[in-house]
């Protein structure tokens, strides 16, 4: 089986891909998260991607109302009005308009623990594959995921939140691509130049072996494009 850091290596990635699991209960050994606050759960991405492997329970989820809500995770009844006071905010500052509210994906329920952890070894059983790529890189991993049936050829986008890109894969049960919200490239410190995919983690092994061939077809392309340059 081929593994994530050869995808890394191959499209050239800045950082790994990660897992992300939503579980019923904590997997043996995996530690709970001890870090502390953090202002949203989109946070949990970027440690993974430094090569942290950690839980998560609800309550800490609960710094990012959207992200709660995206998560299906109930705030505390002391804490509830901070969805509305979020949105409100939002609509009053232009940023989204309320109608664009009732669209955003959801989980189907909450999870009793979000698992992280890097993809070729999470220490769980993941749902989701999180990759952050440049364009160019994701859409090689695009015809990969084609290739793997993780995708028909119309893959999901979406633009805010970033973090309903995973409820979205877990819906569709395809591909999808986050543009990358404002909140989400300021806790992340995510790149102007990338954005998300994720991968259904079923269809992760089948696409990371039909990225060879994929690379190869784009090679063969190439040279055949640039001799049209001549």
């Amino acid at each position: 089986m081929q593994q994530s850091s050869e995808v890394v290596n191959a499209l050239g990635l800045t950082k790994p891909p990660i897992a992300i699991g939503f579980l019923e209960s904590q997997p043996e050994g995996l530690p709970l998260w001890n870090g502390g606050a953090v202002p949203a759960g989109c946070t949990f991405w970027q440690k993974a991607m430094s090569g942290e492997r950690f839980c998560t329970v609800p309550s800490d989820h609960y710094g990012c109302a959207v992200g709660s809500y995206t998560h299906k995770i109930a705030l505390p009844e002391v804490r509830a009005h901070e969805l509305n006071d979020t949105i409100g905010f939002m609509v009053e500052s232009r940023y989204v308009a309320m109608s664009e509210v009732p669209g955003i994906p959801t989980l189907a329920q909450a999870p009793n623990i979000i698992a992280y952890g890097p993809a070729d070894q999470p220490g769980f059983t993941p749902n989701l594959i999180l990759i952050a790529a440049k364009p160019s890189q994701a859409m090689l991993i695009y015809e990969a995921a084609i290739k793997a049936g993780a995708s028909s050829g119309l893959m999901n986008l979406l633009g805010r939140p970033a973090c309903a890109v995973l409820p979205l894969t877990m819906m569709t049960h395809q591909a999808s691509i986050s543009l990358g919200c404002k909140g989400n490239r300021t806790f992340t410190g995510l790149p102007d130049e990338e954005l998300y995919l994720t991968i259904p983690a079923e269809r992760w092994e089948p696409l990371l072996e039909s990225l060879t061939e994929t690379l190869n077809a784009n090679q063969v392309l190439g040279q055949h494009y640039a001799g049209k340059l001549v």
